[in-house]
């Protein structure tokens, strides 16, 4: 009797491709939703009902994503993400820097697509959505809520260190559940709820990144505070993780 072949690991190749659609599902859902399914980044006046479709966007197709190319390239469609589970130990640091290229080639693209999308809308339809910044992250005048740039900086730390820690427990080889992308996604529609009024909620570069090029010069002059902190957060949760909670013990 023979044994049965071990599965195949997907090549490098085609664990870019698979970052790089999933990365671009996600921002073409999660800003496209912004952007095209509510009027709360081209009108001034408040409009707290379109955090919830927002949210529910970004959760969804990271949801999606995870159970499509999560089984090719881990799905994490966010250099935050890559950095902390490297930090965890889950990949080779040398797959970062290409895993991080091929995400925000693919977030770009997207929002790239969702502006030539936008030529074609209502008059003014496009000049509106990007003075009003193209659903980017900031703080100040840049924020839903007018919160302030510390408030930005906390809120980025503290989200995606505690998202990193959710994708880790629930991917974890031995530990982990067949239920993880709903997990992600779910904790992806929960960290949107609670940011959206405070910076419009990044916890993604990549995601950052896509929006700020096309929206204009403040969102660009604050970029660096969502490619920072999101980082930071990622990977104090990724090196944590692998101090705390990723041992054995033999019994």
């Amino acid at each position: 009797m023979t044994d049965s072949p071990s599965p195949a690991t997907p090549t490098l190749g085609a664990k870019l491709a698979a970052e790089g659609f999933g990365t671009f599902l996600l921002v073409f859902g999660g800003v496209g939703t912004a952007v095209f399914a509510s009027n709360l980044y081209t009108d001034p006046s408040p409009n707290a009902g379109v955090y919830l479709p927002v949210a529910l966007a970004f959760g969804l197709t990271v949801l999606v994503g995870v159970y499509a190319f999560g089984p090719i390239s881990g799905g994490h469609f966010n250099p935050a993400v890559t950095l902390g589970v490297a930090a965890a130990g889950r990949i080779p640091w040398r797959d970062v820097v290409p895993y991080i290229i091929t995400q925000i080639v693919g977030a770009a693209i997207a929002s790239t697509l969702l502006v030539l999308i936008g030529l074609f809308g209502p008059d003014g339809w496009l000049a509106g959505a990007q003075d009003a910044g193209f659903a980017s992250n900031g703080w100040g005048e840049h924020s839903p809520g007018g919160f302030g740039m510390p408030a930005a900086i906390i809120i980025e730390i503290i989200l995606t260190g505690f998202f990193v820690l959710v994708i880790l427990g629930a991917t974890h080889p031995q530990r982990g559940t067949k239920l993880a992308g709903i997990a992600i996604g779910l904790s992806l529609t929960l960290i949107h709820l609670i940011a959206i009024p405070v910076d419009n909620t990044s916890v993604n570069p990549a995601r950052s990144i896509a929006a700020a090029i096309y929206g204009g010069v403040g969102p660009l002059g604050q970029l660096w505070v969502f490619l920072v902190f999101p980082i930071v957060g990622a990977l104090l949760a990724g090196f944590a993780y692998k101090a705390l909670f990723d041992s054995t013990q033999k019994i």
